[in-house]
Formats: C-alpha cells, sequence, structure tokens
C-alpha cells in the first residue's frame, strides 16, 4: 500500500510467481502468471503503481507457508473504483520469501464495479 516498488519486490523469491488475477487478463493475457523478479517488477508498473488499494479481509486462513485471505480489494485508479471480490493466497518459501501471490477474482465482475469518482 505504500506504494515502495523496491520494498515490495524484496518480498519476493527470485523464482516466484504472482497470478492476479489467476487466468487470462489485460495484465497478463495468456493467464500464465508473471514469474521472477523482472516480470512481477513490470506487474507492479503496470497494475500497482498507478493505483490506490485497500484490502479488506473478512477471513484469514493460515495453514503451515500458506496463507489465504477473504475478502475484497478496492482499487482506485484512472478515476475510477474497482472492487476485486475474492480470495487472495499468499506462500513463502522456507527462508520467508513470498513464492506465489495468487488472487482468485473475477474480471468481470470487477469491471462491472466500477464507478467514476
Amino acid at each position: 500500500m505504500a506504494g515502495d516498488k523496491d520494498a515490495w519486490l524484496a518480498l519476493f523469491a527470485d523464482d516466484a510467481i504472482v497470478e492476479d488475477p489467476i487466468g487470462p487478463s489485460h495484465f497478463d493475457p495468456e493467464g500464465r502468471g508473471h514469474r521472477g523478479k523482472e516480470a512481477i517488477a513490470r506487474f507492479f508498473d503496470m497494475a500497482i503503481a498507478p493505483s490506490r488499494l485497500e484490502f479488506h479481509f473478512e477471513k484469514t486462513y493460515e495453514c503451515g507457508l500458506e496463507e489465504a485471505n477473504v475478502g475484497h480489494i478496492v482499487i482506485v485508479a484512472g478515476g475510477f473504483r474497482v472492487v476485486a471480490e475474492g480470495v487472495f493466497t499468499y506462500r513463502v518459501n522456507a527462508d520467508g520469501q513470498m513464492a506465489a501471490l495468487r488472487a482468485y477474482w473475477d474480471v468481470n465482475a470487477a469491471t462491472a464495479s466500477a464507478r467514476r469518482i
């Protein structure tokens, strides 16, 4: 939420993957995810840097090295407010570095929620 790209990238393992959302989207047309720090940096530039994000998780489930959060993320960008409802999962490796960030949300539903601000 601080918008600090270097600090955010430092959380990830070199071979980490970000799938946000899982499957094809305007951020990832082929739906393969963003693997490795260089690809994750590009994702940051496309999706996070131009946005203000608010995380609203109603439930969190921690299991071993993984966590699942149920709720929604509010994205404010380009004069619009969009709500992405879903399940957001995080997995760290044995060194505590982020190995996977996966977001289960429906692109069409989020797009339909867009409101001009």
